[in-house]
């Protein structure tokens, strides 16, 4: 008992922090599989983070509610842009969805009043359990994994396979498009929140550019071919850091090294179904 005592007291925020990572990259995992390149993750998780702060800071709300609200202000932020940028796709989605992060973190910085600007919020409530981050990770994998064996989940491949022709078979591209966007934007809003509450402090500068690059390459880095993928991606991201310290300066550059390798040489990520029935098949007729 005493043996993990310690061990959570030196590596307890670690293992939360893989958590939050993996709920971010089921985010935007969610938003792949339905053929979009959208890179506000980082922003819907600041503003759900700064949403949930200010709700327990200045309103006294229960943890529950606060949650909630992390979730609920970037839903809604996503559904009003998602309106005239859903309209986009490839890399003119990824360039306006980044256009929207930077946005969000100008806005931080110059409403001090209310978020502090640079500064950040400081003396948030610490109220984030293990078990909160656990039972999110659970909710959130039960509920995709629904999605993905339902009509909803087979529209979102049918259109991440051909738009066209998924929109001949009556899909509506649009509304499921637009879904994928608003429920990715609301789980990762989910990760802001629970982060928040974990960590005492949040600055505008922890949902920039850097953090949309980590979040990609968390689901990339996984595979998208499954749910297990981005919480495998999320685990070796989260992990290495850790591994190698001496090299932290060149974290972003590493992630970058690593995106470029798994679209090289594993194109669909390390969990990838289709390849391993594949070995499965050459080893049953080798045996």
């Amino acid at each position: 008992m005493d043996g993990f005592e310690n061990f959570w007291a030196i590596y307890g925020n670690l293992v939360l922090t893989l958590g939050t990572n993996a709920l971010l990259a089921l985010s935007i995992w969610l938003t792949l599989t339905c053929g979009m390149l959208a890179m506000a993750n980082a922003a819907f998780m600041g503003i759900g983070a700064y949403a949930a702060a200010l709700l327990t800071m200045n309103y006294e709300a229960s943890f529950p509610a606060a949650l909630a609200g992390g979730m609920l202000a970037p839903a809604l932020v996503a559904a009003l842009i998602g309106l005239p940028t859903l309209r986009l796709s490839g890399v003119y989605l990824a360039m306006a969805t980044l256009g929207f992060g930077e946005v969000v973190r100008v806005t931080i910085l110059n409403t001090e009043s209310l978020t502090g600007g640079a500064l950040g919020l400081n003396g948030i409530p610490q109220l984030t359990q293990w078990w909160h981050v656990a039972l999110a990770v659970v909710i959130v994998l039960l509920v995709l994994w629904r999605v993905r064996r339902s009509k909803i989940g087979r529209s979102f491949d049918a259109i991440r396979g051909d738009e066209t022709a998924a929109q001949l078979m009556g899909i509506d591209i649009r509304s499921s498009k637009m879904l994928a966007f608003v429920a990715g934007a609301a789980i990762a809003g989910l990760a802001g929140a629970l982060n928040a509450h974990l960590t005492f402090f949040i600055g505008p500068n922890e949902y920039g550019f850097d953090r949309g690059v980590e979040i990609l390459t968390m689901a990339i880095l996984g595979g998208i071919g499954g749910l297990a993928g981005p919480v495998l991606g999320a685990f070796i991201i989260t992990i290495l850091p850790e591994m190698l310290r001496g090299f932290a300066d060149f974290r972003l550059v590493v992630n970058g090294l690593i995106l470029v390798l798994i679209v090289l040489f594993l194109p669909q990520g390390i969990w990838d179904p289709a390849r391993f029935s594949r070995w499965m098949r050459k080893g049953g007729r080798n045996a």
